[in-house]
């Protein structure tokens, strides 16, 4: 059995509803257009009564001769007039010749109204007398004893007074017709749309291209322009999902490759002790301290991926309170005084007393460390490394700056990659790991900063970034 569409019932109840709405509209006006024109003819008549009981008024009294007098000189075509006494008999009927063998008029609908309100109406009974249906309309006058009775047949004439005007039919019928073409097309777009987008979902939950006709070219409404979003945005995800993927990859390799450096050379050095247990005293301390070296390079490894993960994957985690960032340097200085003066550098902290920012203070040591391990490192001996802020706005603007010999233009724009060096040899021999300016970056921009390498004009280079105060 064949599904009916969202957009089909949409269609279907919207024009389910403004048909019963025409069909109500229809039906009150038909009434009231029904009204409009009984009220039309019951003011006429009873218009003509009261002429009539003046008339009568001026004479005096009842008399036939006035009421046939009356009738010549205001004549309506087939109009019938019957008077009635208060007591229900008929007195002269203009129809009937023989009017005094009528029977009791008390019991007629419109008769007792007029006799009870003032005036009567009765639009459609058959004359008991005449065997005709006729349109009634009495009332009662007090003064004079008398009701006066008229009526009109049920003949072409009356039936056209008593017609409605059936100009608002065509009007809701043209209004449905409009309605019915507009929601068509409404639906009929909001189909194409649906269409679409369940060939999207399909081809998406199946794997399929996405680059079909079918999932680009949409109706150029704003449904359309929605499903295009959509679609784009779709896609888009699953670019940026994909080269996540290719990254993860990436640097899965990169980890296994950095791993396997450190952990072969503990596994040679142990295998040459185990399988030579005459190796001489000092040869022996020479490889467990190598050993010991290669196992922190790869605790340090280790430690390094651990924050990249911890800021990738659970950035709402971090804890942020106040960082003094001025005393945090002071105490880097002082851990790397041993590195730094075997290089003979110098650091020359330039931050203001009592500089704190909000951050995570563990994230904000590894950016300040790693920047002065990485100038211990590449900056070159007799060299002078300087660290100064200012303030920008809701931001410190930092810059950590040496006067070495720099690297090549070519490199900078990638030096905050994850394992990527600008000398591999010599990196690895230094004890880096490859991940200490990734982190430097990533820490900065979970702090809402910034941060660029640029090379200085008269030799070294300088880390320009901010960090939220």
């Amino acid at each position: 059995m064949r599904r009916i569409s969202v957009g089909q019932k949409l269609y279907l109840s919207v024009l389910l509803i403004f048909l019963i709405f025409a069909l109500s509209f229809i039906i009150f006006q038909q009434r009231r257009e029904e009204s409009f024109k009984v009220q039309l003819v019951q003011t006429r008549l009873q218009d003509y009564n009261a002429r009539l009981a003046t008339a009568l008024g001026y004479g005096g009294g009842f008399a036939g001769d006035v009421v046939l007098g009356y009738l010549a000189k205001y004549p309506i075509n087939n109009l019938r007039v019957t008077v009635i006494d208060p007591e229900g008999k008929v007195i002269f009927d203009n129809e009937r010749k023989d009017y005094s063998r009528l029977p009791n008029h008390l019991n007629r609908k419109e008769v007792a109204d007029a006799i009870r309100t003032g005036e009567g109406i009765d639009i459609s009974r058959t004359s008991e007398s005449m065997g005709e249906k006729y349109f009634y309309s009495a009332t009662c006058f007090k003064d004079l004893g008398l009701i006066i009775r008229t009526a009109l047949p049920y003949n072409d004439e009356l039936i056209f007074s008593l017609q409605t005007d059936q100009h608002y039919i065509w009007f809701a019928i043209a209004a449905v017709l409009i309605l019915i073409i507009v929601l068509y097309r409404f639906v009929n777009r909001l189909g194409d749309n649906i269409t679409k987008l369940r060939a999207f979902a399909s081809q998406a939950d199946q794997g399929g291209s996405l680059d079909t006709e079918d999932l680009v070219n949409f109706p150029d409404d704003e449904l359309g322009e929605i499903a295009e979003r959509i679609v784009k945005i779709y896609k888009r995800l699953q670019s940026t999902k994909k080269e996540q993927s290719n990254l993860k990859k990436q640097l899965t390799q990169n980890i296994a490759h950095e791993l396997k450096t450190p952990v072969a050379s503990i596994q040679g050095y142990m295998e040459t002790i185990i399988e030579n247990p005459h190796l001489r005293p000092e040869q022996r301390d020479q490889f467990l301290q190598r050993c010991y070296a290669q196992s922190r390079r790869l605790t340090t490894l280790l430690q390094d991926i651990s924050t990249l993960n911890r800021i990738d994957d659970a950035p709402e985690m971090i804890e942020f309170g106040q960082v003094d960032i001025a005393r945090m340097v002071d105490g880097i200085i002082r851990e790397t005084a041993l590195q730094a003066k075997e290089r003979r550098m110098t650091f020359h902290n330039g931050l203001p007393s009592g500089l704190v920012v909000q951050g995570n203070s563990s994230l904000l040591y590894s950016v300040f460390r790693n920047l002065a391990d990485n100038a211990i490192a590449y900056a070159g001996d007799d060299t002078t490394v300087t660290i100064t802020a200012e303030r920008d706005g809701k931001l410190w603007r930092f810059c950590f700056s040496d006067n070495g010999a720099g690297i090549a233009a070519v490199h900078l724009p990638r030096i905050f990659e994850r394992f990527y060096r600008v000398d591999k040899g010599r990196s690895r021999k230094m004890g880096g790991t490859g991940l200490g300016l990734a982190i430097v970056k990533n820490a900065v921009m979970l702090h809402g900063g910034t941060i660029s390498a640029l090379n200085n004009e008269g030799g070294g280079m300088r880390f320009v970034f901010t960090i939220g105060s």
